[in-house]
């Protein structure tokens, strides 16, 4: 039977001492971890688990940061028979108060049996315990002693393909109510055909920085390379925003050959990083950097590669992907067998029309760049706001079916109902069209703001202000605001800066109005500078587009 554990014990019992992973700390020596450890840590936690009265099938949530022992407690949980869910720890860039109500939320409605944190973190999520909760232990990490595994007492042997493995919490504005509930079949249907799209050998190394709590970093750098037999290497995502270099630095050291990043994450690589860093840096070795987790850009990967082809980058593997976890990862792919495309369309069809009309000279563009096409077994269609399909170049709501789909949102058969029609099909939230067989992602459903009857993505608008010298990369945010007395929505663009003097700030401001006027069909006039930290970003680092409104007004409000 093939499930997590049974595939992690062929590894054990055919080569146990082939190494898995190797984890990395700022300042420490990387750590190599084989199959042997992997297992005989894991079933170290699992003996807890057991200890602490945890049955198979029973919920565990990990707080807990980029560390050896989450690696372990997570592959604990699986063989215990347990659900593991990584939640993200609390630090400086969430708000406290959301945290708190997110963590009540998600423990009321996906009823955990077991958290696992830290000592100095006990205090914090027993705070947002209430009488009559599922939660019957509170374990504590530093507890945990390997052990050699022994597979006849593992829950996780007799899990049947068609049980949930794995909860994933969305992080948007729903907070982490939405835990997605995925099998241990939709999870290597997706691996195998994703593998299989990349073209995966045992050869490759999937270098990574990406947080395990999000669909990105846990499935296509986290459970495809352990369970496939593929080295991965992981370091903690607060070491590479403080140090981007590094990411170059393990690629040319491990002769990396996959990673996955963020939009914004292309831009900050490139900005931010110091030839003195890059000395012997060789990244010849790259064959895949896959845009993925926001709106791609052209404009990005040409940052990218501006900066990165003298040290051995090859532009051509710069590609894109476009994934939701509830679709266990990735719906599309671009750049294997099948090149990236890019295609300029009319401004004004898009914000008006509903329609990516291709480009006439001397009339405002844009360009789009491709997010590939389906991976194997997964479908995508565009529906109209009026429930019809609709042809190429249409813009619309896209959606998905496939064989590796969530099995539903963890205990709330509300919102799952919701999430499907014409018989299977998931509708995204997400608006885009379609072009000889390739998707084209234009932006998200709830994030779209009307100005005068046009269509305004706020991403676009976002991208053009981050060219303004002295705007931080992926620290700014668009929004609407309704106006009564024009009766439509206005734009709001808050962006973080460096100067707290007056003149520079106004001159970074205009600069901001005037470049996302000329570059789009918007007259900016609200410009909000803030400091640095300002920007509310969600656990998996995107940025809250409402949380960040709301808290623009509360300070207009204030202001008078």
């Amino acid at each position: 039977m093939r499930n997590f554990t049974t595939t992690l014990k062929g590894h054990y019992d055919n080569h146990p001492d082939q190494v898995s992973l190797v984890v990395q700390f700022a300042g420490k020596d990387d750590v190599p971890i084989t199959y042997r450890d992997l297992l005989k840590g894991a079933a170290g936690w699992s003996a807890l688990y057991r200890k602490n009265g945890i049955e198979p099938g029973e919920v565990i949530v990990l707080i807990m940061q980029h560390s050896i022992e989450l690696v372990y407690a997570y592959w604990g949980a699986i063989i215990h028979g347990a659900i593991p869910s990584i939640l993200p720890y609390l630090t400086e860039k969430l708000s406290p108060e959301r945290y708190r109500s997110d963590l009540e939320s998600l423990v009321s409605i996906s009823r955990p049996a077991a958290i696992v944190t830290y000592p100095e973190f006990e205090e914090e999520v027993r705070s947002a315990l209430h009488k009559g909760d599922s939660v019957r232990a509170v374990i504590l990490t530093g507890n945990d002693v390997p052990v050699e595994p022994d597979f006849s007492i593992m829950g996780g042997m007799n899990r049947q393909p068609e049980e949930v493995v794995l909860l994933q919490h969305s992080s948007g504005t729903t907070g982490l109510q939405k835990g997605i509930a995925l099998s241990h079949r939709s999870v290597f249907n997706q691996l195998d055909c994703y593998s299989n799209t990349l073209k995966v050998s045992s050869d490759d190394v999937i270098v990574s920085w990406l947080p395990l709590y999000h669909d990105m970093g846990l499935i296509a750098c986290f459970l495809m390379p352990v369970l496939y037999g593929i080295k991965i290497v992981m370091m903690s995502p607060f070491d590479w925003v403080r140090g981007p270099y590094r990411l170059m630095q393990s690629v040319t050291r491990y002769k990396g050959t996959l990673t996955w990043l963020p939009n914004f994450a292309f831009v900050f690589s490139a900005e931010k990083t110091r030839d003195r860093d890059l000395e012997g840096v060789d990244l010849s070795s790259w064959r895949g950097v896959i845009n993925c987790s926001e709106p791609v850009r052209v404009a990005a990967h040409e940052k990218f590669a501006a900066r990165f082809t003298a040290y051995g980058l090859n532009p051509s593997v710069l590609c894109s992907s476009y994934g939701m976890a509830e679709n266990t990862f990735a719906i599309t792919q671009s750049g294997f067998g099948y090149p990236m495309s890019v295609d300029e369309v009319d401004l004004e069809g898009v914000q008006i029309d509903w329609e990516a009309r291709p480009a006439v000279e001397g009339r405002q563009s844009i360009r789009m760049l491709s997010s590939g096409v389906p991976i194997s077994n997964t479908r995508v269609r565009v529906y109209g706001s009026d429930g019809q399909l609709l042809p190429d170049r249409k813009i619309g709501e896209i959606a998905i079916q496939s064989d590796c789909m969530l099995t539903g949102f963890y205990h709330r058969d509300d919102l799952t109902k919701k999430a499907f029609v014409d018989g299977g099909w998931y509708m995204t939230g997400d608006y885009g069209y379609t072009l000889n067989g390739e998707l084209f992602v234009t932006g998200r459903k709830k994030d779209l703001i009307i100005v005068g009857g046009k269509n305004v993505y706020p991403a676009d608008l976002e991208q053009l202000a981050m060219e303004v010298k002295g705007v931080h990369p992926g620290r700014l945010v668009a929004f609407g605001v309704f106006n009564d007395d024009s009766g439509t929505e206005e734009v709001v663009i808050v962006a973080e800066v460096d100067t707290e003097d007056p003149a520079e700030k106004e001159a970074i401001a205009n600069e901001i109005r005037k470049t996302v006027t000329r570059g789009s069909a918007v007259a900016l006039r609200h410009v909000y500078l803030v400091p640095k930290k300002w920007i509310v970003k969600t656990s998996s680092g995107k940025t809250a587009r409402p949380a960040n409104r709301e808290k623009y007004l509360k300070e207009m409000a204030k202001a008078g």
